[in-house]
């Protein structure tokens, strides 16, 4: 037998078993860290997507409680607004009033009588003088112009009956003893007649002679 063959054969065949050896090993060392990781990395990933749900279930559950007492909450602009408006209401039914006041004042065409006043003694000369033969009797109501015997007779029935009380009357009332005769008093304007009345109970007849004839209001 020739050793020296045997040594060229031999020596590669142990070296190639030692190599298949050490593959195997090394192959199992390697398969096996990689699959752990692999392991570990899909384990982590699993772990991050489960909090990222529980987070967002908690998102959602905060916004719809969140709605919620939204719609409970009454809104608290409503009283104001509703003061706001009842303020402007009164306000412009303020000014309709001021309104109405300049406009029945302007139509009027004369002042405001006093009121409470205290007519001086009747001096029926100088009436006489004033109005001529026209006889003026004291506290007589038909003086003033508009006045006739039946408006008079409505006046006395409200105990208006002086001169000086019906200076003393606000046109408002003057207008519910017209008002109390019935329709056909209705025509008459009592605007001016506090205001005769006034002239008439402090004796200012020249005054109340020289409007009467500068207005022509209505007669009875």
């Amino acid at each position: 037998m020739d050793f020296s063959n045997i040594a060229c054969w031999i020596w590669p065949l142990i070296a190639g078993v030692v190599c298949g050896i050490l593959g195997y090993l090394l192959g199992r060392l390697f398969g096996s860290s990689k699959e752990e990781t692999t392991t570990h990395d899909t384990y982590d990933y699993k772990a991050d997507l489960e909090a990222c749900r529980k987070k967002t279930a908690s998102l959602e559950a905060d916004l719809e409680a969140c709605r919620t007492k939204l719609k409970a909450t009454p809104p608290p602009a409503a009283p104001a607004a509703a003061s706001t408006t009842a303020s402007m209401a009164s306000s412009f039914a303020a000014g309709a009033a001021t309104s109405e006041t300049v406009i029945a004042n302007t139509n009027t065409s004369a002042p405001s009588p006093s009121i409470g006043i205290i007519g001086v003694p009747f001096d029926a000369a100088a009436a006489k003088g004033v109005y001529g033969k026209k006889r003026i009797k004291e506290d007589d109501l038909t003086i003033v112009e508009g006045i006739g015997p039946k408006i008079s007779e409505l006046f006395h029935n409200h105990d208006i009956k002086t001169w000086a009380a019906l200076a003393s009357t606000s046109v408002e009332k003057c207008q519910e003893v017209l008002n109390s005769g019935g329709k056909r008093f209705e025509i008459h304007r009592p605007g001016t007649w506090p205001m005769q009345a006034e002239m008439a109970a402090l004796g200012k007849w020249a005054e109340l002679k020289r409007w009467q004839d500068e207005h022509d209001y209505g007669k009875a």
